[in-house]
């Protein structure tokens, strides 16, 4: 963490976004010697709460409230919860209870659920806040028929908690693997088995046609009873109402920042809204991910207090599916070889690894933890490992 700073000579910083990332925005702020005022908007009435335990431990029952341990009065932060950003102009930020100026703006706006066109709603559950994920788990009753439309990261991980709860779980995916648009149809290939272990109904390459009330019916005319339909399709940027502002990218509407975070002077942008370039990988990363919400606000926060910090974290996430543990650690995109360490269709752990040009760039580490551990320092030196190594799981991936 960079040395506090002297007091800034900003006025009043405003943070749009009341998730992890603004919450971390305005510590962060405080930290680095920010002494001016604080706003920070956001659009749900609930105090900043974590977003990963949604679909995990609440929707199991293991915890009702996942609120984040802040003490607001201390960093005396003026919450403006309930309150939705419409628009932005210099100096200004456009809201739905009046207009705010500022010197200084963070924008942590996050994503929000894709949906299906011609949804009706009342019958279809997303995931996305603590409200959503209530309402979801109030319907996960034994012998209850639940639809899943989508097997990536939550679609997977809602129809674990369905499936331990009792239900009658089916899953549907347009694609021919889960997780391929995350990591490539091979990759995800592997994951298939787990789901007729758990007791769930896997239909892989079936669109959906529409949803109703009584169930979903696929492309190829299929219908298939449903007393709980959940869309899992992925997330879009929560930015449309900055559209105008020359911040968007046009490939996914996510704010387009340097490496530095700033999207223009005296605007910043981190967590699952902004794109941000990368050194080490040589593109533009968008990460949708807990821990880049996490890290990221510590240089924001220095740019806008003049700071020269730069953001290039090797991406880090994890799921717990289906009774695996499965974490994925740097960027695999352009590798042009992958090693296998261990049996996918084994009992024990597995982990594949992506290499560039002889450097490793990524790991996908199933049951390994230690693995994964190894390889984020790995990935983050460029090390180019001995292959016949790094085949081989007995040998510790740090070692290959």
């Amino acid at each position: 963490m960079p040395e506090p700073a002297p007091p800034s000579v900003l006025d009043r910083v405003v943070v749009v976004g009341g998730g992890l990332a603004g919450t971390r925005a305005v510590q962060e702020l405080r930290a680095q010697g920010h002494r001016g005022r604080v706003v920070l908007v956001g659009a749900e009435r609930h105090r900043p709460y974590d977003r990963p335990p949604l679909s995990k431990d609440l929707l199991a029952g293991r915890t009702d409230d996942t609120t984040l341990d802040v003490d607001w009065d201390a960093l005396d932060v003026d919450l403006r919860l309930g309150v939705r950003a419409t628009g932005l102009r210099p100096g200004m930020l456009e809201t739905d209870a009046g207009d705010l100026e500022h010197d200084g703006l963070v924008l942590a706006v996050g994503a929000e659920p894709r949906r299906l066109p011609g949804v009706d709603d009342a019958h279809v559950h997303l995931l996305r806040t603590v409200d959503d994920a209530r309402r979801l788990r109030a319907e996960l009753r034994p012998g209850a028929r639940v639809v899943v439309v989508g097997a990536g990261w939550v679609g997977a991980e809602v129809a674990t908690a369905a499936a331990a709860a009792g239900c009658r779980t089916t899953v549907v995916e347009a694609a021919t693997a889960p997780l391929e648009g995350a990591l490539g149809a091979e990759a995800g290939g592997h994951t298939v088995s787990w789901y007729a272990a758990a007791g769930v109904d896997l239909r892989l390459s079936s669109a959906v046609a529409a949803l109703g009330a009584d169930g979903v019916t696929l492309a190829d005319g299929t219908i298939l009873p449903a007393d709980v339909v959940v869309v899992g399709i992925g997330a879009r940027p929560s930015t449309d109402w900055l559209a105008g502002t020359g911040l968007l990218r046009t490939d996914g509407g996510s704010v387009a920042v340097d490496e530095h975070l700033a999207a223009s002077p005296g605007v910043v942008a981190v967590g699952d809204c902004s794109a941000w370039r990368s050194r080490r990988f040589g593109t533009r990363l968008h990460v949708e991910h807990w821990d880049d919400a996490l890290q990221a606000p510590a240089v924001a926060a220095a740019t806008l207090l003049g700071r020269d910090a730069v953001h290039d974290p090797v991406p880090y996430f994890w799921s717990d599916q289906l009774g695996h543990v499965v974490q994925f650690t740097g960027y695999h995109r352009g590798a042009d070889l992958v090693v296998e360490r261990g049996d996918p269709t084994g009992a024990e752990g597995w982990s594949l690894c992506w290499l560039r040009e002889g450097r490793l760039v990524a790991v996908l580490a199933v049951d390994r933890p230690r693995d994964l551990l190894q390889a984020r320092r790995a990935v983050a030196a460029g090390a180019s490992p001995d292959l016949d190594r790094l085949a081989d799981p007995a040998v510790p991936l740090k070692s290959a």
